[in-house]
C-alpha cells in the first residue's frame, strides 16, 4: 500500500484528502500540533485505534517549526508521497501575526523540503500554494502570471512556492505546486467569510442571529469546492514530471453575489441583515482573484463541477442540519465521484 504524509490534516482540506486517500488503498500518516486540547473533530471519523489491525491512519505530534523533529519523521515514516497543507491560513490573521505566518506559512516549508531532501529524497513533494500570491495582478491568473502578493500570508506563499521550485531544479526533487483558489466546504473554519455568511444564514433563518457583520463586500474571488480540489492535489502527484499548476473553477463572484446566493437559499433578503464593519478589512486588498485551469483540465484532467451557487447551497444547509442536531458532511461532485471510484 502506497503511504502518505499529510502536514494540516486536521483542517479542512487535510480532512478530505484524507478520505480520499484512504479510499485509494492509501496508509496515510498526519501531522498534529501538541495542544491541551484535542482539535480532530474533522478527522474523528476516520480514526482507528493504532492497535486494531484495521488502521491506516496514524497521528505524530510534529510542528513545521521544529525542523529536526521533522526529519526524524520522514525517516520512521518513509512516506511516498507529502502533502504539506499546513499553514496559518487566515489572510486577515497574517496582518497581525506576520511573524508568526512567515515562520510557519513561509519558512515551515524550507523545514520540510530539507527533511526530504535528507531524509527520503524519493518521496514526491506537494506544497499547497494560493491564489493569493496573486493578489494585484490582473484576472484572469494562470500559471504565467506575475506574483504580486498584498499580505503577509500571500508573501509568504511566495517564498514557499519559490522553494519548492528552487529544490525541484537544484536537487531533482519532486515537488511540485498546487495553486489553489478560494475553495470551500461545510468544514471551512468558521472564521472565513463563506463559512461565517452561511452559519450567520442558518442561524437568522432559525431566529438565533440578528445580524451579520461583514468588510468589503466588492471583493471578487474564484470559490470552488474543497473536496474536488483534493482531488486536484492528488492529480498533481501522478504525473510522470513534478509541475506546477493552478486549480480553480474560473467564475467571478463577489462577496456580495456570495452572501446574496446564501441568503436567496433560504428566501431572505441580505440587505436587511448585513453590516458593514471597517475591522474586517484588509490593509491593503486584493481585488479580484479568477483562475485559468485549463493546464489542469488538458494535463491532468480535473475540472471542477461544483460552483458558487451550488456550493452556497450546500454549506447554508449544512448549518442549518448542524442546528437542527443533524450534520450530513458527503462530498457532491462529479470530481469527486470519479476520483474515489
Amino acid at each position: 500500500m502506497p503511504t502518505a504524509l499529510v502536514t494540516g490534516i486536521t483542517g479542512q482540506d487535510g480532512s478530505y484528502l484524507t478520505e480520499l486517500l484512504l479510499s485509494k488503498g492509501y496508509v496515510v500518516h498526519g501531522l498534529i500540533r501538541r495542544s491541551s486540547t484535542f482539535n480532530t473533530q474533522r478527522i474523528d471519523h476516520l480514526y482507528l485505534d493504532p492497535h486494531d489491525p484495521r488502521a491506516r491512519l496514524f497521528l505524530h505530534y510534529a510542528d513545521l517549526t521544529d525542523g529536526s523533529r521533522l526529519a526524524t519523521l520522514l525517516s520512521q515514516i518513509r512516506p511516498d508521497e507529502i502533502y504539506n497543507l499546513a499553514a496559518q491560513s487566515h489572510v486577515r490573521v497574517s496582518f497581525d501575526e506576520p511573524e508568526y505566518t512567515g515562520d510557519t506559512t513561509g519558512l515551515g516549508t524550507i523545514r520540510l523540503l530539507e527533511a526530504i531532501r535528507q531524509s527520503v529524497p524519493e518521496a514526491k513533494f506537494y506544497q499547497a500554494s494560493s491564489s493569493e500570491m496573486f493578489g494585484a495582478a490582473n484576472p484572469p491568473q494562470n500559471e504565467s502570471t506575475e506574483f504580486y502578493p498584498r499580505s503577509p500570508y500571500g508573501v509568504a506563499k511566495v517564498y514557499s512556492y519559490w522553494i519548492t521550485k528552487n529544490y525541484r531544479e537544484a536537487y531533482g526533487l519532486f515537488t511540485t505546486n498546487g495553486i489553489l483558489f478560494n475553495h470551500e466546504s461545510p468544514r471551512r473554519g468558521e472564521t472565513f467569510v463563506t463559512r461565517k455568511i452561511t452559519r450567520a444564514v442558518a442561524r437568522i433563518a432559525k431566529g438565533q442571529q440578528k445580524e451579520l457583520f461583514l468588510g468589503n463586500l466588492d471583493a471578487r474571488r474564484d470559490w470552488g469546492y474543497a473536496p474536488e480540489y483534493v482531488v486536484g492535489m492528488w492529480k498533481i502527484l501522478q504525473v510522470d514530471k513534478p509541475d506546477d499548476y493552478v486549480i480553480g473553477t474560473g467564475t467571478d463572484f463577489s462577496v456580495k453575489d456570495f452572501v446574496r446566493l446564501a441568503f436567496e437559499h433560504v428566501d431572505l433578503d441580505w440587505e436587511k441583515f448585513v453590516r458593514f464593519d471597517e475591522k474586517y478589512l484588509r490593509p491593503t486588498e486584493v481585488d479580484s482573484l479568477v483562475a485559468d485551469a485549463s493546464k489542469a483540465e488538458g494535463e491532468l484532467g480535473w475540472k471542477a463541477s461544483v460552483g458558487p451557487e451550488q456550493l452556497a447551497a450546500i454549506m447554508v444547509e449544512h448549518d442549518i442540519a448542524t442546528i437542527n442536531g443533524f450534520v450530513p458532511d458527503k462530498p457532491v461532485g462529479t470530481v469527486w465521484a470519479e476520483a474515489v471510484s
